[in-house]
């Protein structure tokens, strides 16, 4: 990649690019002195779509005016609320409407899934063993070790953890072949996420689920980094199952709903044993109220509860705007601002900081994450200091700051900015 690295280069590449329109979309948050803050932290709450408010509003005014009838009249029925959301989601997700639903949050949805895709007849099972990435996000590694202890198996014994080599800080996909392989005959299933949380590393997905298919085993993908952050084909790619949240790229809002994929191979077979719910029953004849479950086909026979209307309200106007912007189109534009940002930042500030995030473009997402040089306690100083200066930052222990420039509504500008503000900090903190 080749860019000059002036303000006025980042200035004409936002005067060239023909998605800035979506930044008007979207509310930008302000500081309360009212100055404009750099908002790069949509890998932790995507930013408000304006049309959210519209949403919301309407949903109550139809509840205020329908009571109860709003189930049937309200200008979006709530009953039928759930597959409004489906067909953006499956394009997202690469998959076929039938295989996606909106339902949960993306821990209880990782329940749901292990329940029907990992069972152990219990600790004599040889194959009970379960696959995930040392350094995997908390809550992951909560669901496991549980299902794990749930199914009369030893989490200390039979979770099974995939570290980087010694020295490094991202995780090498032959490594993780090669555990696979070497664990074949007791492997279960992987848990494993589209692009790692701390890092920004993006992994083959397909790869791996053909590796975890070779050794008898399910792949099951965290997408809460991945979904609306680069392009998906989880339907071509043979995943199994997978599940998501939605206030992080998908901009639904704090504790929006999630959702979950399972392939058609799997949601076409009835049979297969769920934690079942009313909703998740046949829509045809649910409100029978029969005490026999029959499962909706496809994805939808995973749902538990009719779906939260109020928190699903701004992930329609959020969708709207990926739909008319195209992922494939925001991706490139991602990859042009993360490496305008990595290049300003090895410019200024190469030799304060190390990106471990990879460069390659089918390594990373739109997030780099930084480790601040000098430890630990400066790296938080540098953290807040940026904080104080109108750039909205992630951070995690012990020492990583993460940007995120978010193709929908980041500008060339913000970057520069942020690269900007970052230099200076650093240097002041010396």
């Amino acid at each position: 990649m080749s860019f000059e690295t002036s303000l006025q280069q980042a200035q004409a590449l936002d005067a060239a690019d023909p998605l800035t329109i979506f930044r008007e979309q979207f509310a930008l948050p302000v500081a309360r002195d009212g100055r404009p803050l750099i908002y790069l932290c949509g890998h932790s709450l995507g930013l408000a779509p304006r049309d959210a408010r519209a949403r919301v509003v309407e949903e109550i005014e139809d509840w205020e005016k329908l009571g109860v009838l709003g189930h049937e009249a309200a200008r979006r029925p709530w009953i039928d609320y759930a597959e409004l959301l489906q067909a953006d989601l499956a394009q997202l997700a690469g998959a076929l409407p039938i295989e996606v639903a909106a339902m949960n949050s993306l821990t209880v949805n990782l329940h749901l899934l292990l329940a029907s895709f990992y069972r152990p007849s219990g600790p004599s099972d040889r194959r009970r063993r379960v696959l995930i990435e040392a350094g995997a996000f908390p809550s992951d590694r909560h669901v496991v070790t549980s299902q794990l202890a749930w199914h009369g198996c030893d989490p200390q014994a039979d979770l099974l953890e995939a570290a980087p080599r010694p020295g490094e800080d991202l995780l090498r996909i032959e490594d993780v072949e090669a555990l696979i392989d070497a664990h074949r005959d007791e492997l279960a299933l992987i848990l494993w996420p589209g692009v790692q949380y701390r890092t920004g590393q993006a992994f083959d997905l397909a790869r791996l689920a053909a590796a975890a298919h070779r050794a008898g085993a399910l792949l099951c993908v965290d997408l809460a980094h991945s979904i609306g952050n680069t392009p998906l084909s989880l339907h071509d790619w043979n995943i199994d199952c997978a599940a998501w949240c939605g206030y992080k790229y998908l901009n639904g809002g704090p504790g929006a709903i999630g959702g979950l994929f399972v392939h058609q191979r799997h949601s076409d077979d009835g049979s297969r044993q769920r934690l079942s719910g009313w909703w998740g029953h046949d829509a045809a004849t649910r409100f029978q109220m029969s005490p026999q479950f029959k499962p909706a086909m496809g994805a939808a026979g995973w749902q538990l509860s009719n779906p939260p209307i109020l928190s699903s309200a701004p992930l329609l106007a959020s969708l709207a705007q990926f739909r008319n912007a195209g992922i494939a189109a925001l991706r490139a534009k991602s990859l042009l601002l993360t490496g305008f940002l990595r290049l300003l930042l090895e410019q200024r500030c190469g030799k304060e900081l190390q990106m471990i995030t990879p460069a390659a473009a089918d390594e990373h997402a739109c997030q780099l994450s930084l480790r601040i040089h000098g430890g630990a306690e400066r790296a938080r100083q540098v953290y807040k200091q940026l904080a104080t200066r109108g750039l909205i930052a992630d951070w995690r222990e012990p020492d990583l700051v993460r940007l995120a420039p978010v193709p929908l509504y980041n500008r060339f500008a913000d970057v520069w900015q942020a690269a900007d503000t970052l230099a200076d900090v650093l240097r002041l903190t010396a």
